[in-house]
């Protein structure tokens, strides 16, 4: 009884026909791009200062520069570390005073300005810059400007909330129909998005468009990776994550065409609108069909591949099965991956890396965002060096393997975010060639894992235990925002702190966790050790056991064995932390319990 892998072999693992499909799917992967980090343009915060109706006239009267016009109005103007200042306060003066002489106008006020009342702006602020932005538009600065970062975790806990049960549906309905319906959602958010009236409706639109991009994404990517043999079934993948790097190579040219935020979001939703044609160009996966005992239609498809491929369908292809564990069920569930102790080692390795990893990842094109002297630019460059990343994992995953590619790439994005710390801003070319150097180290980490994580899974649960372990990420890119925002406003440099401090753990638990047994698959290496054995197992197991006996110090008050508690999940939920650091998080943990 042939299996799918191997009629592929005859039909063509990646013939003419398998490549259409392929190179349309990518479009998927490319309209990703401006979603997933279209905050760095959409979100772009220029240069502000506060709007006072009556300089203006006096400036006029008086003929001054806009050099002496800030000189003569600001608070502060040139002193170092006083930037939040001068943008966000103003004097308490009323500039429309017939008093107010046009030679140092404050002198007449006060002998030292220093001595002069500040306020918060009263009347909005004036932005230096051609274009605009959410920012500029909805007054996104000072006080507000979280509102920021809550726009872009809206798209991440989209993300989370969408791998909950598109997953679901795409095992449960078919990789083709949560395509399709996906990504008529994605454009009607966006479109929506772009025309929001004020910033509440738009945090909604955009929280919509998380909900069901990524499950569109993830659709794409498992639907042709079933559809192509084993033996290109790899380099698809890596292939079809290069597309996403497409998209944000093009993402900095049409910002910079189109400056304005309304008509930049419109032109990256729009083209959604046309992945609805793939009902009539893009087949079912015929892997999922086997998986739901609708063997004529698998058959149906895979004699159509091989008719566009110009090759004669099998004999026997009626007796096409899959070669799955005959134990599954048809309706995949959570606890599915959890089943059996492989998979639920799996699932929970898989969790660690896709968190750590992404809050890096969109922890670096962040900060360069808020911290470049030529945005455009600087994104795109960032952009190019995911290609070589994407190419050293073709190159070296089949001769050298993953573990080491894995360690090494973890090892140069930790060391390149604290090389950051000590090159001088004025060597701004430095600064980007390091940037990027770290952006290949965490890209090629990304693509490994996306790329173990669909391999590790049979058919039948595949697109759910990729959403779900990749879930992981997106509750990483909710507090990522405020983690790089927020803590830039106390030093630039204290985001890169934390990402290169995590960066030796990780790779000691990627060196240690290989296995002694040197016949094992190297994908799997990290995978066939006993969980609590391994040095990731153990050592996340003896932080939890840490976390619970230090929750149960700090607060003895909760009842941690009723389930029904809502401290008690709270508590569960906060020992995640106790990974990164334990008795930070503790102290933490036990002043807000006691305040």
């Amino acid at each position: 009884m042939p299996t799918v892998d191997a009629v592929l072999e005859q039909v063509g693992e990646f013939g003419w026909y398998q490549k259409q499909v392929f190179l349309s799917l990518c479009l998927i992967s490319t309209a990703l791009a401006p979603i997933y980090l279209g905050i760095v343009f959409l979100g772009f915060s220029p240069p502000h200062r506060c709007r006072s109706p009556g300089v203006s006239e006096l400036s006029r009267r008086c003929g001054w520069s806009p050099a002496e016009e800030l000189n003569y109005t600001l608070p502060s103007l040139g002193a170092a570390g006083e930037a939040s200042l001068r943008q966000c306060m103003q004097y308490a003066v009323d500039w429309n005073q017939s008093t107010l002489g046009c030679l140092d106008p404050l002198a007449s006020l006060a002998a030292n300005r220093s001595q002069l009342p500040l306020v918060p702006c009263q009347h909005g602020w004036v932005y230096d810059t051609p274009g605009s932005s959410i920012v500029t538009e909805f007054n996104l600065v000072c006080a507000d400007a979280w509102k920021v970062d809550l726009f872009q975790s809206c798209v991440n806990l989209g993300f989370f909330l969408g791998s909950l049960g598109i997953g679901y549906i795409a095992d449960r309905f078919g990789r083709k129909l949560c395509l399709l319906a996906t990504s008529l959602v994605t454009a009607l958010s966006g479109v929506l998005t772009a025309v929001a009236p004020d910033y509440t409706s738009m945090l909604l639109f955009r929280l919509l468009q998380g909900m069901v991009s990524k499950g569109s994404w993830m659709s794409g990517y498992t639907l042709i990776t079933e559809c192509v043999g084993s033996g290109s079934r790899r380099t698809v993948a890596i292939l079809y994550q290069v597309a996403f790097s497409v998209g944000l190579a093009g993402l900095s040219g049409l910002a910079y065409a189109m400056p304005h935020w309304r008509w930049l979001q419109l032109a990256v939703s729009l083209p959604a609108f046309f992945f609805l044609l793939y009902y009539w160009c893009v087949p079912e996966s015929p892997r999922w069909l086997l998986s739901q005992k609708r063997n004529t239609q698998a058959m149906k498809i895979m004699a159509h591949i091989a008719r566009k491929n110009g090759r004669l369908p099998p004999a026997d292809l009626k007796i096409l099965s899959l070669e799955e564990d005959v134990t599954e069920r048809q309706s995949p569930s959570f606890m599915d991956l959890l089943r059996t102790p492989n998979l639920r080692k799996r699932t929970f390795i898989l969790m660690y890396l896709w968190f750590t990893c992404a809050v890096v990842y969109q922890g670096l094109v962040m900060h360069m965002g808020a911290t470049s002297q030529n945005l455009y630019l600087d994104f795109f460059y960032s952009a190019l060096v995911e290609f070589p990343a994407a190419l050293v994992i073709l190159v070296t995953i089949d001769r050298i393997g993953r573990i080491y590619p894995l360690a090494v790439s973890n090892l140069v994005a930790g060391a390149a975010c604290l090389v950051m710390l000590f090159t001088s801003h004025g060597l701004h070319w430095l600064n980007v060639v390091v940037a990027c150097l770290g952006r290949m180290g965490i890209t090629i980490v990304l693509q490994m894992v996306c790329l173990v994580n669909t391999e590790l899974y049979p058919t039948f649960i595949r697109n759910l235990g990729v959403m779900v372990c990749s879930a992981l990420c997106d509750v990483g890119g909710i507090f990522t925002p405020f983690l790089v925002f927020r803590l830039m406003e106390i030093w630039q440099g204290l985001p890169l702190v934390l990402f290169g401090k995590q960066s030796p753990e990780k790779t000691r638990f990627t060196f240690r966790s290989k296995p002694q047994n040197s016949e094992a698959p190297e994908r799997a290496a990290f995978l066939e050790l006993r969980w609590e054995d391994t040095a990731l197992g153990g050592g996340i197991l003896k932080r939890l056991h840490f976390s619970v006996f230090s929750l149960r110090l700090a607060c003895p008050q909760i009842n941690f064995n009723s389930k029904k508690n809502g401290l008690s999940g709270l508590c569960c939920i906060s020992s995640v932390f106790f990974f990164l650091n334990p008795y930070k998080a503790l102290v933490i943990f036990s002043l807000f319990i006691h305040f």
